[in-house]
């Protein structure tokens, strides 16, 4: 069966799914059911679809909701800084950036499974009050991160005027000004690393052409100075710390 048979195959499932005649027969997988108070529920199977496609956009959510963004930036400013190429690996950082993301959330996501994951499974919070509870976590995380000037840049953008208090920040302008400032934040952060070896490029450099080797790259030299000076200050410990602490 190819593709478009496939999808043509899917919709007419669904679809006699959800009609009255097979709801008779026990097979109604998508129901919506509205409570006294307002607040709509989902049958199981529904619930499953949402959780599903929500993990299709768990990657973007971590790239920008969380500390991986600014994390992930330095650690590559500083691998080129070092000059080692692809040492350590993309996998190493990548893995380094997720464990370091995961240690600076673990805060927020223990909140999360307080508020919302933990009702929701006892059945004590509906999907969207535990969706609201867990968004007043990650918006509490969020919000000293981010700068006035760039909250107001993507305001004026939506032509939204003043806003009362930072519960009111809906989350279409809070992700992308939290994301801007990680990036100024993460570049910063990746300059103040980069001047220690610059300098020792640059040293290497001048003594280089001062000895007429003008044909030798200065690279080769100044690497094997840059990796001794970065294991004498302890350089891991102290960016994994700054990393840390930048978010506090």
């Amino acid at each position: 069966m190819n593709t478009k048979a496939s999808a043509v195959f899917l919709f007419w499932t669904i679809l006699l799914a959800a009609t009255p005649a097979a709801a008779d027969f026990g097979l109604a997988a998508v129901k919506m059911t509205t409570s006294t108070d307002g607040i709509t529920t989902y049958t199981v199977s529904l619930q499953i679809l949402l959780l599903m496609t929500t993990l299709t956009v768990l990657p973007a959510l971590v790239l920008t909701m969380t500390s991986f963004t600014r994390i992930i930036i330095v650690l590559a400013i500083l691998r080129q800084a070092l000059g080692t190429m692809q040492t350590p690996p993309n996998q190493v950082l990548i893995g380094l950036a997720l464990f370091l993301t995961l240690f600076v959330m673990s805060p927020v996501l223990q909140r999360v499974n307080e508020d919302a994951v933990q009702p929701y499974l006892k059945e004590e919070l509906p999907a969207e009050r535990a969706i609201e509870q867990a968004s007043v976590s990650l918006r509490k995380f969020m919000l000293p991160q981010i700068r006035e000037q760039d909250l107001a840049l993507f305001a004026d953008l939506a032509d939204i005027g003043d806003l009362q208090s930072p519960d009111a920040v809906p989350f279409s302008l809070l992700v992308p000004a939290f994301l801007t400032s990680e990036l100024k934040t993460a570049f910063q952060i990746g300059f103040l690393v980069f001047l220690p070896f610059l300098v020792i490029d640059i040293v290497v450099a001048a003594v280089l052409m001062s000895m007429g080797m003008m044909m030798l790259s200065p690279m080769i030299i100044s690497l094997p100075f840059k990796l001794m000076l970065f294991v004498l200050i302890d350089g891991w410990t102290l960016i994994i710390g700054t990393l840390a602490t930048s978010f506090a």
